[in-house]
């Protein structure tokens, strides 16, 4: 069945703009990091992508890496968008990253223009597309000069590959440096993805300030802090969890403790005095800091997108609520 796109879409989600850009991006966007791989069943991915768009979702975020296996995210994203979305693509804002390991070798890794022009050139070819809207080098390199992974970027906008370059995982020191180098090579730096949320809220401490300063938004990922700002840790540890797969390393139970879920079930009962899920809150409370743009989710099922964009049916707090929240958080 040919899919046809709601037409009320753009009535259900506000946008706003990244930095001092003319680019705008919807206030969730919905990200393909996990459960848009090869082993995921691919109507399943289909249904979210169709009811994240119909929702006013108009940025999908990859990366070359996303899978299992890497890349695999990207091929199932490239299919679906030409069997489903062709007649959409101006309408969408399809991102991709390099800067994790791709390939053997000394040129399949990290942030030299060599991997990072050959990473493109082979997104866009899964992808089915001849230009991304965003291109980010995906964490920064220590070994190569800042300024030739700036210049790579720049270089991939002068091609047509990209409309717009950002990065990601930056200090607010590198960050401030990144910015500085792409606006003498005449390529505007416009959007910065970090990790952000209750639990986790290092861009505070200074990477704000350069992003407001240099006229740079952020869209944060994990703003659900991998699942612990949802109800799902309230009561332990699922078997089916993130948290209990050991392989994954980025949420285990080492993750857990009693302490971080003392401060989850406060937040959760003041989410429920305020008529919201905890996600819910965790995803209005991360808009709500002035240099966020978007908030990334990921989702494993379309209920969860439904769940998450329903967020912004209140994303204002009183004085009284923030004040609350550092008291949870141990900021007072």
């Amino acid at each position: 069945m040919t899919y046809i796109a709601a037409t009320d879409r753009y009535e259900q989600i506000p946008y706003h703009r990244v930095g001092h850009s003319g680019l705008k991006l919807p206030a969730i966007s919905l990200g393909l990091w996990n459960n848009f791989g090869g082993t995921d069943a691919v109507e399943n991915q289909r249904a979210m992508l169709h009811r994240a768009f119909d929702l006013g979702i108009t940025h999908f975020d990859l990366a070359n890496n996303y899978g299992p296996p890497p890349g695999s995210a990207e091929e199932n994203f490239g299919n679906i968008l030409k069997k489903d979305f062709q007649p959409y693509r101006d309408e969408l804002i399809i991102s991709t990253k390099a800067g994790y390991k791709m390939w053997d070798g000394p040129y399949g890794d990290w942030g030299s223009k060599k991997y990072l022009i050959s990473s493109l050139d082979q997104s866009l070819k899964r992808l089915q597309l001849d230009y991304v809207d965003i291109f980010y080098h995906h964490r920064p390199d220590p070994d190569t000069p800042l300024e030739e992974t700036m210049a790579a970027l720049d270089l991939v906008v002068r091609q047509g590959k990209a409309l717009y370059v950002g990065i990601s995982n930056y200090s607010a020191g590198d960050t401030e440096k990144a910015i500085e180098i792409l606006q003498r090579q005449g390529t505007p730096f416009i959007i910065h993805q970090a990790a952000y949320s209750m639990l986790n809220r290092w861009i505070e401490d200074g990477l704000t300030d350069v992003l407001e300063k240099g006229g740079a938004g952020c869209i944060a990922f994990v703003p659900l802090a991998q699942g612990l700002l949802t109800n799902k840790y309230l009561k332990g540890i699922p078997e089916d969890s993130r948290a209990a797969k050991e392989h994954i390393p980025f949420l285990n139970n080492k993750d857990i403790t009693n302490e971080v879920i003392e401060k989850v079930k406060k937040l959760d009962a003041l989410a429920n005095e305020r008529g919201q899920s905890l996600a819910q809150m965790a995803l209005a409370w991360v808009l709500q800091e002035k240099t966020v743009v978007s908030a990334l989710i990921g989702a494993s099922r379309v209920s969860q997108i439904e769940e998450n964009v329903k967020a912004l049916d209140n994303t204002s707090f009183t004085k009284d609520e923030l004040s609350l929240i550092k008291n949870i958080l141990g900021e007072n």
